[in-house]
C-alpha cells in the first residue's frame, strides 16, 4: 500500500507538467493520504512478531490482488469523473492482474490516466516476479509443484530453519535485491529503445511496462498505430522473450546448464515459429484463387505479422502487430480467433508474468504422452527423460494434468455463469479465456462480433474480476488456501 500511494507521484508529476491540474491534485491528494494510512497501519502493528508461516505469506499475496485495487481504484474514478467505482475497480484489477482488458476508449482517458493503469500493471508484473521465487517456489506452486520434491502447498524448506533460507522476509529480501533493479534497468533499456525508434515518451514509457509486465495496456489501444512502426515491433518482440522463461532473467529458482536447454524456452520458440508458418502457408495457398501469390512484401509482412502476434499473445501480452490484418488483405482469407485463444491458454513461462496453463505444464504432458506410445509399441522398455526432462518429478506429468483438467472445469463453470449473466456462447468463452489466462486484448481481438463488458451489471464485472484474481493465482494454490489441512499447523 505504501509503494502504491507513493508511485502515484508520478502520474501526479506527469499532470502537472502537461497542466492537468486535475488529475495533479487527484493523484497528488492519493498519494498523500496513503502514505499517512500506510504509515499508521504500520505503527499500529509494529509490536507484532512477524508471522514466517508460507500459507500467511500465500494469503498476504492473495488479499494484495483483492484489496489493494479497492486503494488504486479511488484516484482512477475521481480523476476520470465520468465512470462508476466498479469499472474502476474492474479497470485496476485488470491492470494488477497483467490482464489488460480495459472498459475504456483509449481517447477517453488522459495521459495521466493511461500512465496509472500502465504503472498498476509494471507493478504487478514486478510483484509477480518477486512472489514466485519468494512464495510460490518455497510452496511448490504456481508450476513449481511439476520439478520441486514436495506436494503442493507444502513447504519444502523443512530441516534448513538454521539457515536462514526458511525465513519468509530473508526469502523477500533476496528476491527483491535481485530483481527489482534488473526489472527497472529492463524496462528503462526498452523504453529508451522505444524512443529511439520514434515513439512519444509517454507511448514508448507504457509500451516497456505493458510489455516486461505482459499486462498489453496502451495508450493507443494497441502498438499498431505507434509511431515507431515496424521497427518498435521488432524491439517489443525480443523483449516478450522474457515471459517465456524466467532462465532469461533469473537463476534464482533452478539450476540448468543454459537457456538453450530450458524446455519452456524450447517449446516456446518451437510453438512462435510454427503456429504463424502455418498460417502463412494458409494464406498463400489463398492467394492462388485471387492471383496475388506473387505479392512477395504482402506475404513478407502477413509472416511477420503471424510471428509477432503469435508470440505475444504466447506471452499473455496480447499486442497485435500492424500487419496482422495484411495477411487477411493478402488471401481474403480471415485468421479465426480460436488460434489466438489456444496461444493464450498455453500461456509463456513458469514464475514469469505470463498467464495461461504454462509452458512447463504442457512439456511435462508432451513427455508423458510420448512415454505412453513407446509403452505400446515397447511395453517392457525402459525409458529415459534425457537432458531437457531430467529435471521433472515421476509424479510431474500427474499433477499438471490435475491441474489442466481444474483449469478446464474452471473454464466451463465460469462460461455458464457468464451465460447466465446474458453472455452469448462465443462472448463468454472469449472472456473467461481472457480473464482465466490473464489475456485481456482477446476480448477486443477474437470474437466476430464486438462485445461491451461495461453495458454489464456491476456483479457482473465483480465476478470477472474474480476470474481475473484466480487466473492470477492459479486455482491450486487457491485450493491450497482454501484445504483445511493446511491450517493444522
Amino acid at each position: 500500500m505504501g509503494l502504491a500511494s507513493l508511485s502515484m507521484l508520478l502520474p501526479a508529476g506527469f499532470a502537472l507538467a502537461i497542466e492537468e491540474h486535475h488529475d495533479a491534485r487527484t493523484f497528488l491528494y492519493g498519494a498523500i493520504i496513503g502514505s499517512v494510512l500506510t504509515v499508521l497501519v504500520g505503527i499500529a502493528l509494529s509490536n507484532r512478531s512477524h508471522n514466517r508461516s508460507p500459507l500467511r505469506q500465500l494469503l498476504a499475496l492473495a488479499a494484495a490482488f483483492v484489496f489493494l485495487p479497492l486503494f488504486m481504484a479511488i484516484p482512477f474514478q475521481e480523476a476520470v469523473r465520468t465512470t462508476t467505482f466498479a469499472s474502476a475497480y474492474f479497470e485496476m484489477v485488470s491492470a494488477f492482474t497483467t490482464t489488460g482488458a480495459s472498459l475504456f476508449d483509449p481517447v477517453r482517458l488522459s495521459g495521466p490516466e493511461h500512465l496509472w493503469r500502465a504503472q498498476v500493471g509494471w507493478m504487478g508484473g514486478l510483484l509477480m516476479w518477486v512472489a514466485a521465487s519468494a512464495i510460490m517456489a518455497p510452496l511448490a506452486l504456481g508450476g513449481f509443484e511439476v520439478t520441486a520434491r514436495g506436494e503442493p502447498g507444502q513447504s519444502i524448506l523443512t530441516g534448513v530453519v538454521r539457515s536462514g533460507v526458511s525465513d519468509p522476509q530473508f526469502r523477500l529480501w533476496r528476491s527483491v535485491e535481485a530483481l527489482v533493479p534488473l526489472y527497472f534497468g529492463l524496462t528503462l533499456a526498452l523504453s529508451v529503445m522505444l524512443l529511439v525508434a520514434g515513439d512519444p515518451p509517454l507511448i514508448a514509457l507504457t509500451h516497456a511496462m505493458a510489455v516486461l509486465s505482459t499486462s498489453g495496456i496502451s495508450p493507443l489501444g494497441g502498438v499498431e498505430t505507434a509511431p515507431s512502426g515496424i521497427w518498435g515491433e521488432v524491439i517489443l518482440f525480443l523483449f516478450l522473450g522474457f515471459a517465456l522463461s524466467r532462465q532469461t532473467f533469473s537463476n534464482d529458482t533452478r539450476q540448468e546448464r543454459g537457456l538453450w536447454y530450458d524446455p519452456e524456452f524450447r517449446l516456446g520458440l518451437i510453438i512462435v515459429v510454427v503456429v504463424p508458418i502455418a498460417l502463412f502457408l494458409r494464406h498463400w495457398a489463398a492467394a492462388f484463387d485471387v492471383g496475388d501469390e506473387q505479392n512477395w512484401l504482402a506475404g513478407l509482412r502477413a509472416l511477420w505479422g503471424g510471428l509477432f502476434t503469435a508470440a505475444s499473445f504466447l506471452t499473455t501480452n496480447g499486442f497485435v502487430s500492424a500487419d496482422w490484418d495484411t495477411a487477411q488483405d493478402w488471401s481474403g482469407l480471415p485468421t479465426p480467433g480460436i488460434i489466438l485463444m489456444g496461444l493464450a491458454l498455453v500461456g509463456g513461462g513458469v514464475a514469469t508474468t505470463a498467464g495461461g496453463v504454462k509452458l512447463l505444464r504442457v512439456y511435462a504432458l508432451y513427455l508423458n504422452g510420448k512415454r505412453e506410445i513407446e509403452r505400446l509399441v515397447h511395453p517392457s522398455s525402459i525409458g529415459g527423460a534425457g537432458l531437457l526432462g531430467r529435471r521433472l518429478r515421476r509424479e510431474g506429468a500427474f499433477i499438471a494434468w490435475v491441474f489442466f483438467m481444474l483449469f478446464a472445469v474452471t473454464l466451463a463453470i465460469m462460461t455458464m455463469i457468464l451465460g447466465i449473466y446474458g453472455f452469448s456462447f462465443e462472448h463468454a468463452i472469449v472472456v473467461t479465456i481472457a480473464t482465466l489466462a490473464n489475456t485481456g486484448p482477446l476480448i477486443d481481438v477474437a470474437p466476430q462480433i464486438a462485445l461491451d463488458i461495461s453495458a454489464h451489471a456491476w456483479h457482473a464485472k465483480v465476478l470477472l474480476c474474480g476470474a481475473m484474481v484466480l487466473g492470477r493465482l492459479e486455482l491450486l494454490a487457491v485450493i491450497v488456501m482454501l484445504s483445511p489441512d493446511s491450517w493444522r499447523s
